[in-house]
């Protein structure tokens, strides 16, 4: 037959272990219980550790929102004027290039080489707003369909 986990007496061991401000690790090692086992028996007796006084402690306030992002029709906009530019074939100098570990939002994400490559790194200019790539890498990335069809041919 299967033992309960919380016999009377066990319950009574708890209750007088909080009382006397074990935490919640050193009771479940003293009564042989996990420690997530005491909390939620600490949970369903409506026993819980206020901070003194009886105030509620305070709460933790949420992360910093992150900078907004452009929407989507701003962005359409930002591209069609990357577009417009006249298409030169010069290729994209990366002067600013980063490693991964020096990667922000404020850098273009366009990786330069082969991943695992000694000379592996990412280009580093400064990004379109809201965009993961700079102007002349988002010609490449993101590219019409004529232009897609122009470059295959």
């Amino acid at each position: 037959m299967i033992e309960p986990t919380w016999t009377p007496e066990r319950v009574e061991q708890l209750r007088s272990y909080f009382e006397a401000g074990l935490s919640c690790r050193d009771i479940a090692g003293n009564i042989g219980v996990s420690r997530n086992a005491v909390i939620g028996k600490l949970s369903r007796l409506n026993l819980s550790r206020g901070a003194p006084d009886g105030e509620r402690r305070p709460r933790r306030r949420k992360p910093a929102a992150p900078a907004e992002r452009p929407s989507a029709k701003q962005q359409l906009v930002m591209l069609q004027a990357v577009y417009d530019q006249k298409a030169d074939d010069a290729p994209v100098v990366s002067s600013n290039s980063c490693s991964l570990l020096e990667l922000s939002e404020q850098r273009c994400r366009w990786p330069i080489n082969t991943p695992g490559a000694d000379d592996f790194c990412f280009c580093g200019n400064t990004p379109l707003g809201g965009m993961p790539y700079c102007s002349g890498h988002s010609r490449l990335a993101y590219q019409t369909g004529s232009r897609q069809r122009a470059a295959r041919g």
